[in-house]
């Protein structure tokens, strides 16, 4: 069992954990640009190690220009593999396999691809929320379990009641702000 303290930190590290993940997938939803975030995370099945790996972790991702980029297999016999990848994923992305690397044009977005974005921002936001209510949950039943102890009063237990409360409403609100930035990101032409 906790402290109230701790728990605190607790949910709100949970909170955070919740925030970084929304930055990591909102990296993947592309805008007019080539960066290699946007296919960074894809899963890739290697049929010759017969599993899945993220692509990062397979191959130096680049961006020579800006609407290209350049994925270098650090194993050659992966490249088709990787190259399946990167078509069959979302993202509408048409990659090429040269030499010893794959070239994967950034296409300019359609008014209709974009509109296709910007659900994809607010569904991935709306999932945020989620994870975040979860963790407010998360500590609110922690703090029930406390009471019941006899580790927080009834005083206690409502102000941490409302800080929990606040710390929801505080991030909550960082999701928002995020989601409005990355659709302003998307709509510039």
């Amino acid at each position: 069992m906790q402290d109230p303290d701790q728990a605190i930190k607790a949910v709100e590290a949970s909170m955070i954990a919740g925030i970084d993940h929304l930055v990591q997938d909102f990296s993947g939803v592309r805008t007019g640009k080539a960066s290699p975030a946007l296919i960074d995370n894809l899963d890739v099945y290697i049929h010759a190690y017969g599993g899945t790996q993220k692509l990062k972790s397979l191959a130096v991702i680049n961006s020579p220009e800006p609407r290209m980029l350049n994925v270098q297999p650090f194993d050659p016999s992966t490249t088709r593999d990787i190259e399946k990848a990167i078509r069959e994923s979302k993202l509408g992305l048409n990659p090429a396999a040269a030499d010893r690397s794959i070239r994967v044009p950034i296409p300019e977005l359609s008014e209709e691809r974009r509109r296709d974005m910007v659900k994809l921002i607010k569904t991935l936001a709306e999932e945020a929320k989620v994870r975040l209510r979860g963790s407010r949950k998360a500590g609110l039943d922690e703090a029930k379990k406390m009471k019941a102890d006899n580790i927080l009063t009834e005083d206690t237990y409502k102000s941490y009641e409302k800080e929990v409360q606040e710390l929801t409403n505080k991030y909550t609100k960082r999701i928002d702000e995020l989601a409005v930035a990355k659709e302003a990101d998307l709509m510039k032409i």
